[in-house]
Parts: C-alpha cells; structure tokens; sequence
C-alpha cells in the first residue's frame, strides 16, 4: 500500500474510538485530514468538534461537519492526530505543519488522545525529524541562543511560515531524543517560547500504526 493508503487506514481505524454525542478534537496534518475525511461518514453522531488549526476548521466546515470554540465546552471526550515521531512509550515529536500550540491545548484538555501515523513514524529515538519550537518574534534569536547554549542542536528559522497565532517556528534538528519530559519542561522554560513539539508529559494514549500487515494498536503503560 501507498503511505496515503495506510494514513486512510489508521483514519478508518480511528473512528471506533469516537464516542457518540460528545465534543471530538480533531489535529492538523495530512493523517489528520484522512480522519477528517472518514468522520464525515458519521458526522452526525458527534455532537461537534474542536479544530486545532485554521485549516482543520476549514476542512471540518467543508464537509459540514460542526465547529465548536474549545472557551464555550468544558470537556473533549478525544483527541485524534498524527505524530512526525514517536516512540515506543508514546512519547510525540509533532508540528511538522507548525500547528504545535494549538494541538497541545486540544491534547492537554482531552479524556483520551488516539494518534494516527503509517509505520515509519514509529522510532526508537526521536529527534531525526527536526523538532519545532513556536516562538514570539521579538524573541527568536535570543531563544536560538539560549537553545544552542543549553540544549544543543542547529535551530533554524522556518522561512515564510507564520503560525495561526501570529508566532515563527525554529526548527531544531541534530538532536538526539532520550529524555522527552525533561527536554519539553526545559525548551518551555525558555523565555520567549510559546511552546515545543514535545507530546510527553500528555502524549498519546493509544497509538495506531499503519502497516502493510493492517492497522497496530500500541497502548500507553
């Protein structure tokens, strides 16, 4: 199968763990618009949605599907999103689409978060694909300092892109991953950092992975 064919499998696989009449969280990326696709086809046992992105809304409002501001709900029963990385403790590299913030907000307030990805996503250390880092701008090379000095890795500015919340990303690649809680505490505490793409103190709690042999399901301990 294509890497498309199994993100459409895991998006398939996804909707046995939406629970009917309640507020979903849906993430931002090409996995996530896959399970985007599928939740149409059952679109009205939910009662609406949380979008972690613009372009998540927009998807969601196309297939006419409902949006609900996260300020006005006090509860998301789940939280479906892909991962750039994981590993094996469910630990999350995320925000290759530089929608990290808003994807954590959804994640931190959700019952139960199912991340969706093809295979290759699984990892046995994280930090091949760069990890971002949202920062307000007035700050970015003050954070780019500090990350250097007491993180390591080659932070680089992503050009042309903006996030939804006025914000750049940096991009930090070169790292090695082996302590993920410690590493996403220390990037936050930097001052000018909004937040990192480090889902390990809330990662995932089910993790499904499309494979050629169909869809694995990895449980958090």
């Amino acid at each position: 199968m294509t890497q498309d064919e199994l993100k459409n499998e895991v998006a398939k696989a996804a909707l046995k763990y939406v629970i009917p009449g309640t507020i979903i969280g849906v993430g931002t990326g090409s996995t996530a618009n896959f399970f985007i696709d599928q939740l149409a086809t059952i679109k009205d046992s939910v009662q609406g949605t949380v979008a972690s992105s613009i372009d998540t809304e927009n998807r969601l409002r196309g297939h006419g599907i409902n949006v609900v501001n996260l300020n006005e709900i006090k509860e998301i029963s789940v939280y479906v999103d892909g991962a750039d990385e994981s590993d094996h403790q469910l630990n999350l590299l995320k925000g290759g689409g530089g929608a990290l913030t808003r994807e954590k907000i959804v994640a931190a307030v959700s019952n139960q978060f199912i991340c969706i990805a093809d295979e290759s996503k699984l990892v046995d250390v994280m930090g091949k694909f760069p990890l971002p880092i949202e920062v307000i701008p007035m700050a970015a090379n003050f954070v780019k300092r500090e990350i250097i000095k007491s993180i390591g890795g080659n932070p680089i500015l992503r050009e042309e892109l903006t996030t939804d919340n006025g914000n750049l990303i940096l991009d930090i690649h070169d790292l090695t991953i082996d302590d993920p809680k410690t590493l996403e505490n220390r990037l936050n505490n930097i001052v000018g950092v909004v937040t990192n793409g480090l889902f390990a103190n809330r990662g995932a709690d089910i993790l499904l992975l499309g494979s050629e042999s169909g869809v694995k399901t990895i449980v958090s301990d």
